[in-house]
């Protein structure tokens, strides 16, 4: 039972010509070898496993392995359903259902680094099964296995389904663009410049000559930007007529799709000296930002739009997030079949960012819980919406949540990482917050946060800033990371929505306002690379409504717990009775890690009359709004048990309140408060017949950290006759549009309970 700088743009990334086929492979997930060597164990700390080939789905491909630098494949003699378990469970999944011979996602290329291979299929790694050894096989590429795996995650499993370009090291190190105009060096993001390449211990040009628009259209993608912008030539050219340029690259010729510069076609000089640009000079960049640095740069007149009909969600960091699309007034997810780096770029420029970094499958941002509109998108890469291309509709057959697709784009470089550091931490993703401010002498340097007024919202902004995905705990004393020479408060009153891209875009007091102004009180945050997300099934809570006269004699625990309007206290106890408002709750948790209470076992309440402990005192509201949003009536609930009432198919339950035992929800398990227990319900016996809201909010305090609290509030539209009630449009607060909700709240009322 449950309830309850850099003046600089600069981009690091790996590099040069790569066939597209490997732009299209699953990146390495990662085990350790078993600890039992064998005559094939790699002598390294981790073995990388990835699929690849084509055409295949993201749970299956042709096996390959990482061993001494290189990527190789491995031989399909003595091949079997044993090997195919070892090395799907390698990747992330539960378990195999086939292998393949013969090459049938393609040749590889490279090593063949494994050859009669036998495992017994209990093992950690494919390096601990019995094989010739690394690099001895009489094979050739024509019997590269391949494995086909049951497409279910192992819970936790973190290192998964990532989709992105593979490309040969030691040819592009690193890219930036070199703003040369003096109002353009003062501001970030950089959006315009001198496009130049590491090279040796600086920096070299790229030659001009037979650069084109599509080029460009790959650098602005590949930094952050969703488009290229027309700039003022004359000027560049008197400029580097007088610098003395030094040429790496030539030649470049790209398609326009590729979503890194290395990827495409181009020529270097030699190592020993570089060419002159004949007829040409250093290629200058030019992009438009997207709206959300537009506001961020300034200086641009043009106001840039962005899509109205795609959004990312359950994401950490800017631009990450499963992707969603709108349909008939309500959002839906997209499937991974076929998914790949070309339509992500599209989703990606269609948001106000660049080209896609990632694209990722297999619900890696967590599942959505809507419809399911698109499957197999098939974008070339220059659609201006995903809407625009081609892609097969959906039948129950096809796809589940468990395949929606996300995307992680590349975003143009801030610096804000530069502004914010953590203290006194065990590890990287927790310690005291400091920050770059003047204190009150006017002195520049590192400074604390008073801790006061810090919340979940607030630990959610660091933690997106310093780029350490979720907030998993915000800190109001942080006494036990005293290890910092920093102790002055020079910040107070900071108030985030939880959007912000940093805490500079926070509210904040004026001068400073603490009274634990001792370093001990300062903000602190954990962060963590995944989260719990909860969500409610409306469906069935529109389903299970119903009334209920309960007598007063019944009552006496619910109200101890404070689960009945104010007026029962004035009642003629234990005569009478209360008109209660009845449904089932069943909340799951599709996030990325389990939804445990904030608060340990040691510091839960004992309540006697109902005979069970409250992990949480607030773990939902149940309100009854009126047409102007003023709540007439309300519920709550403790969650005294939170545990996995039940789970997905290959789940298994890990929470139960049976014994004091632990309490949480599993990802993939759900938590079912059934309609006929206790304080599941809103006492409406003060309430008069008339057309109402009602909406439930899990997790309302932000207790506890979850990658997406905008889906925690699920509404309804409800019609009271005086004696029936009847619930229409129950829906999770950010399924519909904008314009979809605004109908909703003007919603006239049921005149009887047939839906039309």
């Amino acid at each position: 039972m449950m309830m309850s700088g850099r003046g600089h743009l600069s981009l690091l990334f790996f590099l040069a010509v790569c066939s597209p086929r490997y732009l299209a492979q699953t990146p390495p997930a990662t085990l350790r070898p078993s600890p039992s060597p064998s005559p094939s164990q790699p002598q390294t700390e981790r073995l990388k496993v990835r699929l690849a080939g084509f055409p295949r789905k993201h749970n299956e491909g042709r096996v390959e392995l990482f061993y001494k630098g290189e990527w190789g494949t491995i031989c399909d003699d003595d091949f079997s359903i044993s090997n195919a378990n070892v090395l799907c469970r390698q990747l992330g999944f539960v378990e195999a259902t086939g292998w393949t011979h013969s090459a049938k996602y393609g040749k590889g290329q490279g090593k063949i680094w494994l050859d009669n291979v036998q495992c017994g299929g209990g093992e950690r790694s494919i390096a601990a099964c019995k094989s010739r050894g690394w690099g001895n096989s009489d094979c050739t590429h024509d019997e590269d296995a391949g494995v086909v795996c049951k497409d279910e995650r192992i819970p936790g499993f973190v290192d998964t389904n990532v989709i992105e370009a593979h490309v040969e090291e030691n040819k592009l190190e690193e890219v930036r663009l070199r703003a040369v105009v003096a109002a353009a060096k003062k501001r970030l993001p950089v959006t315009e410049g001198v496009l130049e390449v590491k090279y040796k211990d600086g920096w070299a040009q790229v030659c001009d000559a037979g650069w084109t628009a599509k080029n460009t259209r790959v650098v602005c993608g590949m930094l952050g930007f969703p488009q290229e912008k027309k700039f003022n030539k004359n000027f560049y050219r008197l400029f580097l007529e007088r610098q003395k340029n030094v040429y790496r690259v030539h030649s470049v010729a790209c398609a326009g799709t590729e979503v890194h510069l290395a990827a495409c076609p181009m020529e270097f000089n030699g190592p020993n000296g570089t060419a002159s640009c004949r007829g040409g000079s250093p290629v200058v960049v030019s992009c438009m930002p997207g709206p959300l640095f537009v506001r961020q740069h300034g200086g641009f007149k043009k106001k840039a739009k962005t899509s109205s009909t795609v959004r990312l969600k359950g994401g950490a960091r800017l631009g990450e997030g499963r992707v969603e699309v709108l349909k008939s007034g309500e959002w839906g997810s997209v499937c991974d079949d076929r998914w790949n780096l070309q339509s992500a770029s599209v989703v990606c420029r269609e948001l106000g960012f660049g080209s896609a970094k990632e694209a990722m499958t297999g619900a890696r941002m967590g599942q959505g819980v809507g419809p399911i509109y698109m499957n197999e998108v098939k974008c070339s890469g220059y659609e201006r919406s995903i809407w625009k291309c081609p892609f097969k509709n959906i039948t129950s057959e096809d796809c589940q949540h468990t395949e929606d697709a996300a995307v992680r784009c590349n975003v143009p470089y801030m610096g804000l990482e530069n502004s914010i550091r953590l203290g006194g931490g065990r590890t990287r993703y927790e310690g005291r917050v400091e920050v770059l401010g003047v204190d009150a002498n006017g002195t520049e340097g590192w400074g604390l946060i008073c801790g006061e007024t810090w919340t979940t919202k607030e630990a959610i902004v660091a933690c997106r800033q310093l780029g350490l995905g979720y907030a998993n705990q915000a800190n109001q004393e942080t006494w036990y990371w005293d290890s910092s020479n920093v102790t002055e408060m020079i910040l107070s009153g900071v108030k985030c929505t939880g959007n912000e891209m940093s805490l500079t875009q926070c509210q904040r007091h004026k001068t400073l306002s603490c009274q634990k102004a001792a370093a001990k009180f300062a903000a602190g945050v954990i962060c963590s690379e995944t989260a719990s997300d909860l969500v409610l099934n409306a469906t069935l809570v529109q389903q299970s409504v119903y009334i209920e006269d309960r007598p007063l004699h019944m009552l006496y625990c619910a109200a101890e717990e404070d689960c009945l309007s104010k007026t029962a206290a004035k009642a003629n106890w234990p005569y009478g009775h209360r008109r209660l408002l009845r449904f089932s709750s069943q909340i799951h948790n599709i996030g990325r890690a389990d939804f445990k209470p904030k608060a340990g076992r040691h510091s839960w309440v004992w309540h006697a009359c109902h005979g069970h402990y409250h992990s949480m005192d607030i773990f939902t509201h149940y309100d009854l709004l009126n047409a102007n949003g003023t709540k007439v009536a309300e519920g709550h609930k403790a969650s005294f048990c939170l545990e996995d009432s039940d789970c997905e198919e290959g789940i298994s339950k890990r929470y139960e309140c049976a014994n004091f035992g632990d309490q949480g929800i599993t990802v993939g398990c759900w938590d079912m408060y059934r309609h006929d227990i206790d304080c599941q319900w809103i006492d409406i016996t003060d309430v008069k017949p008339g057309n109402y809201i009602m909406q439930v909010v899990i997790n309302p305090n932000l207790e506890v950290a979850e990658s997406d609290f905008t889906n925690n509030a699920m509404k309804c539209n409800c019609k009271y006759d005086g004696h029936r009630i009847w619930f229409h449009n129950c829906h999770v607060g950010d399924a519909f549009s904008e314009e979809a909700e605004r109908r909703f709240d003007k919603y006239p009322g049921q005149l009887n309970n047939q839906i039309s």
